[in-house]
C-alpha cells in the first residue's frame, strides 16, 4: 500500500471534488426517484424533490456499505489507486454528467464513475489491475437492472389490474395516490443507498491509498454522513430537466402505473444494494416506466420514441 504523500490541501481538494460529484449525482439522477410521482400529478416537483432528498439522506440507516466496498476494491485493485486515478475518474464523470444534464439526457452517473475509475486505473497500471470478478458483476447489472425493473413493474401492473378489476377507476386512483407516497419513499431510499455509496467508495479508497484507514479498507462514519448529505442537497437543489424528461416526455402515468414503476424499481435497487452491486438508478426506473406503458401492461400507451432513443444512447458506460 502507498504511504501518505499528499499534502493536506490536495487531499481535502480531492475529497471536495468527490462530494461535488455526489452533489451533481443528486442534482442529475435523484430526480428519477420522483419522476413518476410528478408525472401522476400526486406531488408538484418542488415538493417532490424535497421528499426525495430526505429519504436519500436517511438511506444509510437502512443499508450496509456493500456497494462502497465494491467501488473501493472491486473495480480496480485498491493498491494502485492514487490522487491521479481519483482525479481522473471524478473529473471524467463530472464532465459527462454536466454534458448530459445540459442536453436533458437521462444518463447514468454510475456508469460515468465506474468508467472513469476503470479508465484511470488502466491508464496508470494496465489491464492487470482490473478486478474482473467485481467488474463482470457490475457490467452484468448494467444490463439486468433495467430488465428486472421492467419485469417487476409489469408483473405489478398486471397483478393490480386483476385484484382491482371490480373497483371503479376513481376509487383505485384515490387509493394509489396514497400508495405512491410509500413507493416513492422506498425508491428514494434505494437510490440514496446505492448511489451515495459509490462516492463513499471513492473517498474511502483515496484515504486507504494514503494510509489513513489503519491498513484495512473501510468507510468512516464521517464519509458516510457527508456523502449522504451531499446527495440529499443535490436532489433538493434541482434536476428539473431530468424530472421533466423522465416523468413527462417518456409517458404520462396513472397513479397505479406510478406506484408499480416505483415499487418495481425500488425492489431492484434494494436487491442490488444488498448484493453490493452498483447499478444505474436512471435506467432502472426507465425500464420500470417503459413496462408500465408497454403493450402488455397498458395497450393504449405509447412511449415517446425520441426520448427512449436518447436514453438508450446514454446507456453506454463511458470510459473517460
Amino acid at each position: 500500500m502507498q504511504t501518505a504523500t499528499l499534502a493536506l490541501p490536495l487531499l481535502v481538494g480531492l475529497i471536495a471534488l468527490a462530494l461535488a460529484f455526489d452533489f451533481l449525482n443528486g442534482f442529475h439522477d435523484a430526480a428519477n426517484s420522483v419522476a413518476t410521482i410528478v408525472s401522476t400529478r400526486v406531488l408538484r416537483p418542488q415538493y417532490a424533490v424535497g421528499w426525495a432528498a430526505f429519504f436519500n439522506f436517511i438511506a444509510f440507516l437502512v443499508f450496509g456499505l456493500h456497494v462502497a466496498q465494491t467501488l473501493g476494491t472491486g473495480i480496480v485493485e485498491a493498491q494502485i489507486v492514487d490522487a491521479r486515478v481519483v482525479f481522473g475518474a471524478l473529473t471524467g464523470a463530472i464532465v459527462w454528467n454536466l454534458v448530459t444534464w445540459f442536453f436533458g439526457i437521462p444518463s447514468s452517473s454510475s456508469h460515468a464513475l465506474i468508467g472513469g475509475l476503470l479508465g484511470a486505473g488502466i491508464a496508470k497500471a494496465g489491464v492487470a489491475v482490473v478486478v474482473w470478478s467485481g467488474l463482470s458483476k457490475t457490467l452484468a447489472a448494467i444490463v439486468l437492472s433495467p430488465l428486472l425493473g421492467f419485469v417487476l413493474a409489469m408483473l405489478l401492473v398486471l397483478a393490480v389490474s386483476w385484484i382491482f378489476v371490480k373497483r371503479t377507476p376513481f376509487a383505485v386512483d384515490r387509493w394509489f395516490r396514497i400508495f405512491q407516497f410509500v413507493s416513492a419513499s422506498l425508491y428514494s431510499l434505494g437510490h440514496g443507498g446505492n448511489d451515495a455509496q459509490k462516492t463513499m467508495g471513492i473517498i474511502a479508497v483515496l484515504l486507504y491509498s494514503q494510509g489513513l484507514l489503519g491498513g484495512e479498507f473501510h468507510v468512516p462514519l464521517w464519509v458516510v454522513l457527508t456523502c449522504q448529505a451531499a446527495m440529499g442537497l443535490g436532489t433538493f437543489a434541482g434536476g428539473w430537466r431530468i424530472v421533466r424528461t423522465m416523468g413527462m416526455r417518456i409517458t404520462r402515468l396513472t397513479p397505479v402505473q406510478g406506484f408499480c414503476a416505483e415499487a418495481g424499481g425500488a425492489a431492484t435497487l434494494f436487491l442490488a444494494t444488498y448484493l453490493g452491486v452498483p447499478v444505474s438508478t436512471t435506467h432502472t426506473i426507465t425500464g420500470a416506466i417503459v413496462a408500465d406503458c408497454s403493450g402488455f401492461a397498458c395497450p393504449g400507451c405509447i412511449c415517446r420514441g425520441k426520448v427512449a432513443r436518447a436514453r438508450n444512447a446514454a446507456h453506454q458506460p463511458p470510459i473517460p
